[in-house]
């Protein structure tokens, strides 16, 4: 299965964001256990490129793993170096977008109106980043009425209680930050405990 296939398969994309790096194969291991299969290191995060070397090793094709907050090419490289086989960005940068086809990577750059949306995928991107979504799940409906073509992965805003309505209005999957992996809480046995839960829920949820 490609990697692309696999993120529409799976849906959930788990956002570790400013994690300890000492940390992150706990958080995965939970998550894993809660049924999540991709997972997303920030590049803002304390050593991202060798937290995702060390999660790639771990989990082989287990879990896919993508780098985000990529906001350039030189970044994208070194993160593909490391082992992601996604790339994420907060917004629309077509060297970045390049780079990572190039290297058969899936890009993921982020966007919001129409015409950033559909600039991202004329240039190349492979699911568009609907960034931040809290608009709700009425302007994924709204965009997809003209651009239904576009795979949209709405992140930022994303929870619980709105996550099977983002599922309906047309999204592809989603990406959970805070909902789902809140670093600045200790990561500690009760708190794997509920990320692993709290992963199994979100999953519920949508399916």
């Amino acid at each position: 299965m490609s990697a692309l296939d696999f993120i529409k398969d799976n849906k959930v994309i788990a956002i570790v964001r400013g994690a300890e790096a000492s940390d992150v194969l706990q958080i995965a291991d939970a998550l894993y256990e809660g049924g999540i299969r991709l997972l997303e290191i920030t590049l803002n995060s304390p050593n991202a490129f060798e937290v995702i070397k060390n999660v790639k090793t771990k989990y082989g094709n287990e879990m896919l793993i993508g780098a985000g907050t990529v906001l350039d090419p030189e970044s994208a490289q070194a993160a593909l170096a490391a082992g992601a086989e996604f790339i994420l960005s907060p917004t629309v940068n077509v060297d970045t977008i390049k780079l990572t086809k190039r290297h058969g990577a899936v890009s993921i750059p982020g966007a919001f109106s129409p015409s950033e949306i559909l600039t991202a995928f004329e240039h190349g991107g492979d699911i568009i980043k609907v960034f931040p979504a809290s608009s709700g799940p009425g302007y994924i409906k709204d965009i997809l009425g003209p651009l239904k073509q576009i795979p949209l992965l709405p992140t930022g805003g994303v929870n619980l209680e709105n996550i099977a309505e983002f599922m309906r209005a047309g999204s592809i999957g989603v990406g959970l930050g805070s909902a789902l992996v809140d670093t600045k809480k200790a990561v500690s046995d009760i708190y794997l405990r509920q990320l692993t839960a709290k992963s199994r829920e979100f999953l519920e949820a949508i399916n």
